[in-house]
């Protein structure tokens, strides 16, 4: 068998989980990550920050065969040298292999520095926990660096060697504008090209924006400790050899099943084309068959922070959970005496619907909601915002991770339930700083009258205290700063005339089985469309953008309510169809149905090198996904009101 090496990536998935190492890389199994893990990576930057790095050495030499004896044996052509600074070299020791970002070595010193896209304050404490040696957030990375300086030294037993970070610091602020996109990124295959500007190149640029931080007493932290694992812990040393150990010889590691397994990455479909690893996990530590999982597990308790020591009490059925077990006492099951709390969100996952609620499929307080609606003024005005943040800023005096807000939509309902699109912003010119622009004009979008205003979730309220805070900060703030922040102010928790949250209402009145407990839009919608016999009726029809009915600014003769082959009503946001590459391929249908899709959108689209058309189709994408998320909301005010 030929070599199959314990690399760092593999070592950080095995921190997680042991199991996950038999099923990566095995096109027999499905895989979430696949194609999002690069929009994830594409939309933050970094790979872009890989290649910003490597400015701040010039003097270094890239190792660039991607083959791994190929790049084993180029590395090796520089290792006996006593001075080099090599990037992505190729380190082997036995069954381990690192493709470290940075490598100097001066004399016996080594440095292992790895590139980061995670966001650092510029205060070096930040990185210790106030409990741990480590913050939590950055331990993933830390352990990273540790496994790579462990190899290191294990090759290179004479040398001394340090464990470094290099990371975007959000106390630093960009030179230029355009940076980011002095970096463009495009993909051919699976294999990733970076196509670097020459303007990137001035000396001192990276430095403007990027810091490496020595993280060695962090990483000796990691190499002399027990490392924590699911059902267990050992020593960095014990665990990557058994874990090389049997990724060589390709042997499943016993699955020690726990609250990790709610994010594997290896769960696909029962019955699908490709194996589940999740499944398969599943399966082999309970003894169960394809049947047992149609009874739920204690994973899909929506917010709740004892799945794992249920778990490991054998509590791992839905149906064997108690109101015990949440926490619950008799007074808690009280559905008449007000607001849903959590555990009660929690035991009508467990426990199914009330009696009363049986025929109509799902939960909702009506008294309650209606207590909440007297204090609403009509017309209520519903708005989304969608926004990027990125490591490397787009515009100069800006700060790694600041929030660009660049477009916004706006639905209004008048007292009779009737919709209408009102309005929408989208500000995507390559260079220009758009946030300033973007709250002139939701203020003139909603200062026509008094109706009350409606977000979902949190995150309009959290961009527009970020704004205020760049208004604040600006050096050269615009002549209008004090009327922006005056209504910022107004809008934002604590405001006159301040956004209701319309998740926290459904929080409190509304839950249907489907959505698992989750208020997320994208579960709600769904949910409610499936509740609604009116919603079914009404948007089983072209009417949506249709001259007489509903007005739309970006969609024509829309049915929103339509089925799949098993008759079964089809999720809205999946009509919009994922299809950001080739975006020149279907006009008509772009295709944006996620923020991260539309972050990435927003981030191609300050390429001045797009084309006329390729522009305009990802304009109409952002707009009709913003559009539908606006949408959403006033589907589940007429779902909830509709008996």
């Amino acid at each position: 068998m030929s070599a199959r090496y314990l690399t760092k990536s593999r070592f950080k998935l095995a921190v997680d989980c042991p199991t996950k190492l038999y099923y990566t890389g095995k096109k027999e199994y499905a895989n979430l990550n696949d194609g999002n893990e690069f929009l994830e990576t594409l939309a933050d930057g970094g790979f872009q920050v890989g290649e910003l790095a490597k400015f701040m050495y010039p003097e270094g030499i890239e190792i660039r065969a991607k083959g791994t004896e190929q790049a084993i044996a180029e590395t090796a052509n520089y290792l006996t040298q006593e001075n080099f600074t090599l990037f992505e070299p190729a380190i082997v020791f036995g069954n381990f292999l690192v493709r470290v970002d940075v490598l100097i070595k001066r004399g016996d010193s080594l440095q292992v520095i790895e590139v980061k896209a995670k966001s650092y304050s510029g205060d070096p404490a930040s990185l210790s926990g106030k409990r741990k040696p480590i913050a939590g957030e950055y331990l993933p990375y830390v352990q990273d660096v540790a496994f790579q300086k462990y190899v290191v030294q294990q090759a290179f037993p004479h040398c001394s060697v340090s464990a470094h970070l290099l990371m975007p610091d959000k106390s630093k602020t960009a030179h230029v504008n355009g940076l980011n996109q002095w970096f463009k990124v495009q993909r051919n295959g699976r294999s990733i090209q970076v196509l670097v500007d020459d303007r990137a190149k001035a000396p001192g640029l990276a430095d403007s924006v990027l810091t490496c931080i020595s993280v060695d007493h962090l990483a000796n932290e990691v190499i002399n400790n027990p490392i924590e694992i699911p059902g267990g812990q050992g020593t960095l040393a014990e665990l990557a050899a058994l874990w090389a150990q049997h990724y060589q010889a390709d042997e499943r590691i016993a699955p020690m099943i726990g609250v990790q397994c709610g994010r594997c990455e290896f769960k696909g479909e029962l019955g699908a084309d490709k194996r589940s690893g999740f499944h398969e996990c599943w399966k082999q530590a309970n003894n169960w068959t394809d049947a047992d999982f149609a009874d739920g597990t204690v994973l899909d308790i929506w917010n709740f922070r004892g799945k794992d020591k249920l778990i490991q009490q054998g509590v791992v059925k839905l149906k064997q959970v108690t109101d015990a077990d949440l926490g619950l006492t008799g007074p808690d099951l009280d559905f008449e005496s007000g607001a849903l709390s959590h555990s009660q969100r929690q035991w009508l996952q467990v426990g199914g619907l009330p009696p009363e609620c049986k025929d109509a499929g799902y939960y909702l307080d009506r008294e309650g909601l209606a207590a909440e609606m007297r204090n609403w003024v009509y017309p209520l005005h519903l708005i989304d915002f969608e926004t990027a943040s990125v490591a490397l800023p787009f515009h100069a005096g800006r700060r790694p991770y600041e929030q660009v807000a660049f477009q916004f939509s706006h639905h209004t309902m008048q007292a009779d339930g009737t919709l209408a699109h009102a309005d929408d912003f989208l500000c995507v010119e390559p260079g220009e700083f758009p946030n300033y622009k973007f709250v002139r004009a939701l203020r003139e979008s909603v200062r026509h009258d008094e109706g009350t205003i409606f977000r979902w979730s949190h995150h309009e309220n959290s961009i527009l205290n970020a704004i205020k805070a760049q208004l604040e900060m600006d050096p050269t703030p615009p002549d209008d700063t004090h009327d922006l922040i005056t209504f910022i102010n107004s809008i934002t928790k604590g405001g006159e005339r301040a956004m209701v949250d319309l998740a926290d209402v459904a929080r409190k009145y509304y839950f249907h089985p489907a959505t698992k407990g989750s208020c997320s839009i994208k579960k709600v919608l769904p949910a409610v469309l499936q509740g609604s016999p009116q919603l079914q009726a009404t948007y089983s029809q072209p009417i949506y953008g249709a001259p007489g009915g509903i007005p739309s600014r970006n969609f024509t003769n829309m049915a929103w309510l339509q089925r799949g082959p098993d008759g079964k009503v089809l999720d809205p946001y999946k009509l919009l169809l994922e299809k950001l590459e080739g975006v020149d391929d279907d006009e008509d249908n772009p295709g944006i149905n996620q923020g991260g899709g539309a972050s990435f959108a927003y981030l191609q689209l300050q390429f001045e090198s797009l084309t006329t058309k390729e522009r305009e189709v990802l304009k109409k994408a952002l707009l009709r996904y913003c559009e539908l998320d606006t949408l959403a909301m006033g589907f589940a005010l007429q779902g909830w009101l509709d008996k």
